[in-house]
């Protein structure tokens, strides 16, 4: 959760997010690439073309986030993925059921009203009150047109 409120990453984007992926020394992380389900039921795997033509993207990590990921490389088990973040079983993170987690764990905290989906608009409002340009935020979210991001917001 800490992973999307830093960085309006989709799930799946957090899902599919490799070690290699991040540049902890520059703050910065490329997104793009997804977790989904093969064909007729086969196992996860990482898509790495993204949801959308915008989806591949470098992203500004805040300092926070860094220390955060810092600490989580430490104790970090090896795997085949390179993932970063891995299912209770050490696989990849299947996007549907990451939701339903992160829809518990909002749930526990009182926040019913929230969504998985709270966290992207967040950070576009944040970046937004900030003074970030609209084709900024649209950058940091993988939205093509800034207009999208500003109906989003």
């Amino acid at each position: 959760m800490a992973f999307l409120a830093g960085t309006g990453a989709r799930i799946g984007e957090a899902c599919a997010l490799r070690w290699s992926y991040l540049d902890l020394d520059a703050g910065t992380a490329q997104l793009g690439p997804t977790v989904v389900r093969g064909l007729n039921g086969a196992g996860l795997f990482v898509q790495e073309q993204g949801k959308t033509q915008t989806a591949p993207r470098t992203v500004a990590l805040p300092p926070w986030l860094v220390a955060r990921l810092l600490a989580r490389q430490v104790a970090a088990m090896p795997n085949e993925w390179d993932a970063v973040f891995l299912s209770p079983l050490g696989r990849l993170r299947e996007v549907s059921n990451t939701t339903k987690d992160v829809r518990d764990l909002l749930d526990d905290a009182g926040m019913e009203w929230a969504t998985s989906h709270t966290f992207r608009k967040s950070v576009a409002t944040l970046l937004d009150a900030a003074g970030v340009s609209g084709r900024e935020v649209a950058n940091q979210l993988g939205h093509r047109r800034p207009s999208m991001t500003q109906t989003t917001t």
